[in-house]
């Protein structure tokens, strides 16, 4: 009896250390599964506020993420851009485009084949307003930033707030060239009632009174276009072709940027000719007579119009003209570039465009993307004075080798794309190149707006 008690003692001390180590072990459980969800999940004082974040910049960074945190091998803009949503009677309705729908503002770009055509031939030179608008409107559509080759330096957004810049989107050149006084085909004068219509909306607005303009980007590549608003919006970034038409107080290059003429040759690509398929030693085809700078054109014509290896004649658009001169550029070796009736010509871009070395002859021009690229490893550069002396510009050419050329046609194959404007717009190509140099605008913009704030708060 004393034995089978001692047994049950044993039995009821072994089942009470069991069920113990069992409620030890639950009860530890309990405290790691707690102590997990408190940290994952914050109390209530610590949760983040919404109330300081607008629904516009909640889209906004949603856009951002979706379109340059989803590949891997995407990069973030180097600029966030706020577009105004200006009337198509700004843009696109200049050019004849008219929404499906009522009240429609923009174009559907995400389908190639309804964006509105802009006018060829010579016009197409000063387009670069056409091609920003685009890659703006199409910046932020699903998967842009994931598409081979994309486009990515800058990134539509929908709160002023967020961005960097505020983009005009204002068909300045097409303006002019349709709706101004001395060449409207169309309602004569309309360009400068466009024009005074923007000075009153940009000046309304809170945008602008923030920094005085200062962080706008106005596009004005025609050197005509623009003239009665230029003064007024003259704190603005202006995207130029060059500054021959401005006061320097204007524009200038601590906050203008420069951007390259649309060639309205075709580009020669893959099949650019070498040294040996390029017979004529000089080559410069379009208008002689010309105001300002470019009466170095008929001076240069006197010189070299009888000159062995050099072909130095009128021409115009009209007929195949622009197709008989990107032939023969693309059979040259050296293109003369001169200054017309102001310090840029279109004749450097579409040398690029033909691999055919430039010969800028034009002392006062700016350059594209001088800032990142150097001119002297692909084009040559004569002074006005140097050129029209007898025989100094045919002999400097004639005395580069072969060897000399060569290396600077290569170097020309390798940066002709960033002379493109292309849609949609690919890396490096004209229209990020133009928006990249705007962003290299910003530090010094930056600096200055912050130096003048310094007493703000105590003389307002």
């Amino acid at each position: 009896m004393q034995l089978c008690s001692a047994i049950g003692t044993r039995r009821r001390l072994l089942f009470c250390v069991a069920t113990l180590s069992i409620l030890l072990f639950l009860l530890h459980c309990f405290l790691l599964l707690n102590s997990s969800n408190s940290t994952s999940s914050p109390t209530a004082s610590e949760e983040p506020s919404v109330s300081n974040t607008t629904a516009v910049e909640i889209v906004d960074r949603i856009n951002i993420d979706n379109n340059y945190s989803s590949c891997e091998s995407s990069e973030p803009p180097v600029l966030k851009v706020y577009m105004y949503d200006l009337p198509p009677e700004f843009h696109f309705g200049l050019l004849g485009w008219k929404g499906r729908r009522r009240n429609q503002t923009w174009p559907d770009v995400a389908d190639a084949g309804r964006v509105p055509s802009y006018p060829g031939g010579l016009n197409l030179q000063h387009s670069a307003e056409y091609w920003l608008t685009l890659d703006l409107l199409l910046s932020n559509s699903p998967g842009r930033a994931c598409r081979p080759g994309r486009g990515g330096a800058a990134l539509r957004v929908s709160d002023p707030g967020l961005a960097d810049v505020v983009f005009v989107p204002f068909f300045a050149s097409v303006s002019y060239n349709r709706h101004s006084g001395l060449r409207g085909k169309g309602e004569a004068g309309r360009d400068g009632a466009l024009q005074r219509e923007l000075v009153r909306f940009l000046r309304g607005r809170e945008e602008w009174r923030r920094r005085g303009g200062r962080d706008h980007v106005v596009v004005a590549h025609h050197p005509n276009s623009m003239l009665e608003a230029r003064r007024k919006l003259g704190p603005a970034v202006f995207v130029l072709a060059d500054f021959g038409r401005y006061p320097a107080e204007i524009a200038n290059l601590d906050k203008d940027v420069v951007a390259p003429y649309m060639h309205v040759v075709a580009s020669v690509g893959e099949e650019s000719k070498p040294f040996e398929g390029r017979p004529i030693l000089v080559y410069f085809q379009g208008a002689i007579y010309r105001k300002d700078n470019g009466i170095i054109r008929q001076q240069l014509y006197q010189l070299l119009r009888d000159k062995k290896d050099v072909h130095f004649t009128y021409g115009s658009a009209r007929g195949n003209g622009i197709r008989r001169a990107g032939q023969g550029m693309a059979s040259s070796r050296f293109c003369l570039s001169i200054a017309g009736d102001t310090p840029s010509s279109n004749r450097l871009f579409d040398a690029i465009a033909s691999h055919c070395v430039p010969v800028v002859v034009s002392d006062d021009i700016e350059l594209p993307f001088e800032d990142v690229l150097d001119y002297s490893e692909f084009a040559v550069f004569v002074r006005a004075a140097d050129a029209v002396r007898e025989g100094f510009l045919l002999d400097l050419l004639r005395g580069i080798s072969r060897e000399e050329w060569t290396g600077m046609w290569r170097k020309l194959r390798s940066v002709a794309h960033h002379f493109e404007y292309r849609f949609p717009s690919r890396e490096g190509d004209a229209v990020q190149m133009i928006w990249e140099a705007v962003a290299r605008k910003l530090p010094p913009l930056r600096f200055k707006i912050n130096k003048e704030r310094r007493f703000l708060r105590n003389y307002r």
